[in-house]
Formats: structure tokens, C-alpha cells, sequence
């Protein structure tokens, strides 16, 4: 009886067929109870000392069932599944075995749970797109459940990430997955480090390339320099990086399978980004997701504090940040009138190509110096490290120590001229789904800022894009870089930057102290320009140094 979790068939449970799914619930049912039978035997008779280890496996096997019915309970767009999975664990709770509980309190450990869309509560166009979710990745995860709060994006999302993962493309199913593995631990995230864990062995990958970088195929570990660098300093990729791995002899790529890689690498640093900026939880059935302890008398645990959920007497912990609503309300007031100066003076006077360029070399320069108090280094964990290799390297600024990095200016190279085209070719539909994306996030608007309607937010959502772009050295020609510092006050551009450059740093704080008065929805879509803006830019200095080996 030492079959663990993957004895269990999960697949039918997807099915958008009720007979299908309580077929495939009344199996997990049975195999439950066995296992349960089993454990309860094991506790009531005397074992032999070398049935320990057997035992203590059977019972992590029925843990993770456990829990994973808990995610099912708590997060499957099928009603069905929720409450029968909700009954089986309430059937193994009668019979003395101590069923999980979930940790924490929600998608986000910075929004509150009672903001968030809860599941079951969805309209029917929303229903549909989590069922399918759903069935492409047989859980409801939390970027999901938090990026829903903008549901054309998400779809647009969900969407790409399909294809990149599961459609037919040049690089085999478990590849894929290991290069997600790869390029979150860059960041240290652990959170998409365990999803993909799990998803690279679901589709057959050899559990040894988890021990380390070093016991995957030279093909993938050739793959290392360039995630290293894509993630910390884009800028300083070349062709001879790209050289490197299409003349590696036996070990090389072809240029769709290297453009393949290329978009998942930045798929996955962006995504960590999201991860990090939003307080992403880890999921239920994951680790740091469920407790077997019971809760404590007072209903009370201090990771309520450390989450920041601590929703006891909120208003009292909270006392001293009441004292500055009124200086949030006129934060939003100043904004929305340093808004309506800009444009007067746009359309009075432009400034000289010269006065730009200056602004921008300006604002590049005064970019390396935001940087957070809290800004530290992070020791990575070992089991996140021994995915890649070099793990002091990290991002830092273009010109410390003397050095000039060339701005890279969007007039000579850009995604819609350039890298759209290219990708497409390479690795086609992929370009178009990646420009959908890009668009819907830079377009998305619902014409409010906080407490106002009507407002027309183009200009500050192209100051948080182009601020971006200006930390990694690309330049727009026909944007007027003083408007950056006009609209992004210290503590956003705190946040900006760190979320961007070093997400594994990034505190409640920072979150909760930019744009104070806005809804968490609109801090959101902030992190959704912010992740298409810095995938943008990774690659385009990928895709521009791919065109330059080709010609």
C-alpha cells in the first residue's frame, strides 16, 4: 500500500461531461477509503519495525491526496467536484484521519480575500474560462484567481500560455516545462519552481534533472548563460550567445527550437514578476498551502500577521495608516491635475529632439539610483538554486563601475517591424498571440483613477511602460521622458523597479505604499503593464541579437 498521489487518475475530473467527472469521483472515493482502511489497520495493529518506512510513505502518498482534494474542494469551477471532493474529506475526517486545512487567506497575501472573485460566484463567460483552465492544467491556480480581476487580459493569457506549454511547437512537452523551472528559480520563485516540478514529471520528464541543472541534457545546460543573462541584463545579450547555442555540435538548437525558448524564458521571468508583485499564496495542495495541525483555540496564527491578512481589528493595527486617507485622497487629486498640466503643455509647445534625448539619457541615469530600503540580497534555497547555475548573478544597473551600455532605440529595432515578424516565422501563431497580449495590456483601460471616472489614463499608462523600458535602455524617439517624473512619484517607482529588476524582494510594503487610494484591481493592471512590458523587453534584445547572427 505504498502508492502515493499518483495512483489517483485526476484527468476525468476535468471533463466538461457530469458523467465523466462522477465516474472519475466515485474511483478517487474508493481508492480514498482504501488507503484510509489501510492506515487505520497499520495504527491498530503492532508493526514490525521494518514496516516504518513503507508506512510513513503510504501516509505522505495519502497526504498529498489529501490536499489535493482540498484544492478541489475549494478551487474547481465545477460545483460537483468542489462538494464531493468537500464530502469525501469529510468522510476520512469521521473515520480518525486528520484531513488538511488550508493556510492563509486566499489567492493573495496582499489583497484581501473578500475583494477577490470567489469560485462558484462566477458569471457564466467567466465559468467558461476557468473550466478551461481548468482542463488545460487540471487546477485553478492563483495568478489566475487574481489576474481575473481583468478577465480580456486573462484570456489573452491563458490563451498564449496554452500554446507556449501544450500546443504542437518545435520543443518536447517535458523541455518546456524544465525551461519554466529554469527561468523562475532565476528569481527564486519558488511558487512556479513547484508548479512546474509537478507539471514536468505529469508529462513524463526524468525526475533526475530535478537534482540539479547538472544532470540535465548539455542541450538545456548550454541553455543556462542565456537565462542568466535574459533575466538580469538583457542588454548585454550578443550574437555570439546565440552562436554559441546553434553551433554546439551534437548539442545544438535549431532556431525555432531556440525562439521557442526564448519566448518561455521571458514568459516565465515576467510571470515571476507577477508572482512576487502580487503576493501570489502558494497554491492549497502545494507546500506552504495546507496545514495538517488543527487551528488553535483563539482561531488566531501569527502568519495572519506575516501574510497581511490580519483582519482582527484591522482598523486598530491599522491606526496609524488612517491618520494619512486624507493624503492619499489629495495623492490622486495631484496626479489627476499634474495629468491636465502635461497635456496643456503638449499642446502649447514640443520639446526639441535634442531636449528628448537629453531627458531620457536624464531619466536613465536617475533610474539606477531608485532602489528600496528593504534592498538586501536574498540567499536563494537550495531547492530552487540547483536549477541553474552562477546564482551571485543578478541585475545591476548599466553604468556602475564606468560602464556604458549603448541605448538601444526602438526606431531601428522594435517588436511590431521587427521581432513580431520574426517570431512568427520561427514559431508560428506565436507572434500573434504574444501581440495580442501586448496590446491588451497597454490598451486596457476602464477610463478610472481611484474614486474618479471618465478619465482618459493613456498618458500614465505609457509613463509606466516607457519607464520600463528606459531601466533596460530603450529609448522612444517621439516621448518626452520629463513626463516620467511628473507621474511616477519615488515610492511607485520603488515598486516599479523592483518588481521588474528583483521581484524576490518585493514587501507588502512597497505594495501597499504606491497609489494608496487606487483599488487593488488597478494595482493589478499595473502588474500586468509591468510583466508585458518587461517580457517586451527581453525580447527584443533576444530577437535583435537572433536577427543580427542571421545576417
Amino acid at each position: 500500500m505504498a502508492e502515493g498521489e499518483n495512483e489517483v487518475r485526476w484527468e476525468g475530473l476535468c471533463s466538461r461531461d457530469t458523467t465523466t467527472r462522477e465516474t472519475a469521483l466515485e474511483n478517487i472515493r474508493q481508492i480514498v477509503l482504501r488507503k484510509t482502511e489501510y492506515l487505520r489497520s497499520v495504527k491498530e495493529t503492532l508493526s514490525r519495525p521494518s514496516d516504518g518506512l513503507s508506512n510513513a510513505v503510504s501516509l505522505d502518498g495519502m497526504n498529498k491526496l489529501l490536499a489535493h482534494l482540498l484544492m478541489l474542494s475549494k478551487r474547481c469551477p465545477f460545483k460537483d467536484v468542489r462538494e464531493r471532493s468537500g464530502f469525501i474529506l469529510k468522510s476520512v475526517e469521521e473515520l480518525g484521519i486528520r484531513i488538511p486545512r488550508p493556510l492563509g487567506h486566499g489567492p493573495s497575501r496582499f489583497i484581501p480575500e473578500k475583494e477577490m472573485l470567489q469560485v462558484g460566484s462566477e458569471d457564466a463567460q467567466m465559468h467558461a474560462l476557468f473550466a478551461d483552465s481548468f482542463a488545460a492544467l487540471g487546477r485553478l491556480d492563483n495568478i489566475t484567481l487574481v489576474m481575473v480581476f481583468h478577465p480580456q487580459y486573462l484570456e489573452s493569457f491563458l490563451k498564449t500560455q496554452h500554446y507556449l506549454l501544450q500546443m504542437d511547437g518545435p520543443l518536447p512537452l517535458h523541455y518546456r516545462h524544465y525551461i519554466g523551472i529554469m527561468a523562475a528559480a532565476r528569481h527564486q520563485c519558488s511558487y512556479l519552481v513547484n508548479l512546474h516540478v509537478s507539471d514536468f514529471l505529469h508529462v513524463g520528464g526524468d525526475p533526475k534533472w530535478l537534482n540539479g541543472l547538472e544532470n540535465a541534457p548539455q542541450k538545456l545546460q548550454n541553455l543556462g548563460e542565456l537565462n542568466k543573462v535574459l533575466a538580469h541584463r538583457p542588454w548585454l545579450i550578443t550574437k555570439e550567445h546565440i552562436e554559441g547555442l546553434l553551433k554546439a555540435e551534437e548539442h545544438s538548437w535549431s532556431l525555432a527550437e531556440l525562439v521557442h525558448a526564448v519566448v518561455l524564458l521571458t514568459h516565465y521571468h515576467s510571470l515571476a514578476s507577477f508572482t512576487f508583485g502580487c503576493g501570489i499564496s502558494p497554491e492549497i495542495h502545494c507546500d506552504g498551502g495546507h496545514t495538517f495541525r488543527p487551528p488553535s483555540v483563539s482561531n488566531y496564527c501569527i502568519c495572519d500577521i506575516t501574510n497581511g491578512n490580519h483582519s482582527v481589528d484591522e482598523m486598530q493595527v491599522n491606526s496609524a495608516g488612517n491618520a494619512s486617507v486624507s493624503d492619499s485622497f489629495f495623492e490622486v487629486e495631484a496626479l489627476m491635475e499634474k495629468m491636465r498640466q502635461l497635456q496643456e503643455c503638449r499642446e502649447e509647445e514640443e520639446a526639441s529632439q535634442e531636449e528628448m534625448a537629453s531627458r531620457f539619457e536624464m531619466e536613465k541615469r536617475e533610474s539606477m539610483f531608485v532602489f528600496s530600503s528593504d534592498d538586501d540580497e536574498v540567499t536563494p534555497a537550495r531547492d530552487v538554486s540547483r536549477h541553474f547555475e552562477d546564482t551571485s548573478y543578478g541585475y545591476k544597473d548599466f553604468s556602475r563601475h564606468g560602464m556604458h551600455v549603448p541605448t538601444f532605440r526602438v526606431q531601428d529595432y522594435c517588436w511590431e517591424d521587427h521581432g513580431y515578424s520574426l517570431v512568427n516565422r520561427l514559431y508560428p501563431d506565436v507572434g500573434q498571440l504574444i501581440d495580442e497580449k501586448f496590446h491588451i495590456a497597454y490598451n486596457l483601460t476602464y477610463n478610472t483613477m481611484a474614486m474618479h471616472k471618465d478619465v482618459d489614463t493613456s498618458m500614465l499608462r505609457r509613463a509606466i511602460w516607457n519607464y520600463i523600458h528606459c531601466m533596460f535602455g530603450i529609448r522612444y524617439d517621439d516621448y518626452d521622458y520629463g513626463e516620467i517624473n511628473q507621474l511616477l512619484d519615488r515610492s511607485f517607482k520603488v515598486y516599479i523597479k523592483t518588481v521588474v529588476c528583483t521581484p524576490e524582494k518585493v514587501t507588502k510594503r512597497m505594495y501597499d505604499s504606491f497609489w494608496r487610494q487606487f483599488k487593488h484591481s488597478e494595482k493589478v493592471h499595473v502588474n500586468l503593464l509591468l510583466i508585458e512590458a518587461r517580457m517586451q523587453a527581453e525580447l527584443l534584445y533576444a530577437l535583435r541579437a537572433i536577427t543580427r547572427y542571421m545576417t
